[in-house]
């Protein structure tokens, strides 16, 4: 999940478990998100940017939403692939802003701002480390931006823990596209009902499911690892 995704996580419990259709399958690969996951929640930069800007996040999804139906593509999604640039994302959100609250917006420190409320999810960075120790095929999959990419970097040991990144920001496609699933699977050379997949958006782990992994949706540390441990003691037996 992006810094700049401004939709709400929605998880609803029964369905934040593995998918019956690859129980008892040997479990190979974890693949995670990285925002929302191995970070804080990104409801805490939301906050920091509406308290400094003094700008309801409602008005931005709705300045978002005014500028797909005009150029007919969601400006956020087109950051996330890479086919727009954070500078011109942020200059086309100023103006449709400007429009939607009636005043001159800028946006000058949205990334810093961004950034602030974000903070590591130790647990969760520690559990991944320890998967790898334990001989897991480790991914990362996340839906990201192209200029945030020493940031995000910088918050944990990603190399050391990942053997694979997968960037939508790089690859052109972002999740939920089933093809950033292929793609991931394909680099690690793993089959899907193989992976474990972990991510706070219900829909995208519901895109994993269809892909033919397992998934759990996170919604916080403790729910999580015991999920997560959860299935792969299922996923190996």
């Amino acid at each position: 999940m992006t810094c700049c995704d401004v939709r709400t996580a929605v998880c609803a419990s029964a369905e934040c478990g593995a998918s019956s259709a690859t129980v008892g399958t040997v479990i190979r690969a974890v693949i995670s998100d990285f925002g929302g996951v191995l970070t804080t929640p990104v409801a805490g930069s939301f906050k920091a940017f509406a308290e400094h800007s003094g700008i309801e996040l409602a008005s931005v999804g709705q300045a978002l939403a005014a500028i797909m139906q005009r150029d007919g593509a969601h400006p956020l999604y087109e950051l996330e692939c890479g086919r727009m640039t954070e500078e011109s994302f942020l200059r086309t959100l100023e103006e449709a802003l400007c429009q939607e609250v009636g005043r001159e917006v800028k946006l000058a420190g949205f990334t810093e701002l961004m950034w602030t409320g974000l903070a590591p999810n130790t647990p969760m960075i520690d559990l991944m480390a320890e998967l790898r120790t334990e001989g897991y095929r480790m991914a990362l999959l996340t839906n990201n931006v192209r200029e945030w990419e020493a940031r995000w970097r910088g918050m944990a040991p990603i190399d050391d823990i990942f053997e694979l990144v997968v960037d939508s920001a790089f690859v052109g496609m972002r999740k939920p596209d089933p093809e950033i699933y292929e793609l991931t699977v394909k680099r690690l050379g793993v089959a899907a009902e193989e992976c474990l997949f972990i991510d706070d958006f219900e829909r995208n782990c519901d895109a994993a499911r269809s892909a033919g992994m397992r998934a759990v949706v996170y919604r916080d540390p403790q729910q999580a690892v015991s999920e997560i441990r959860a299935a792969l003691a299922d996923g190996t037996a």
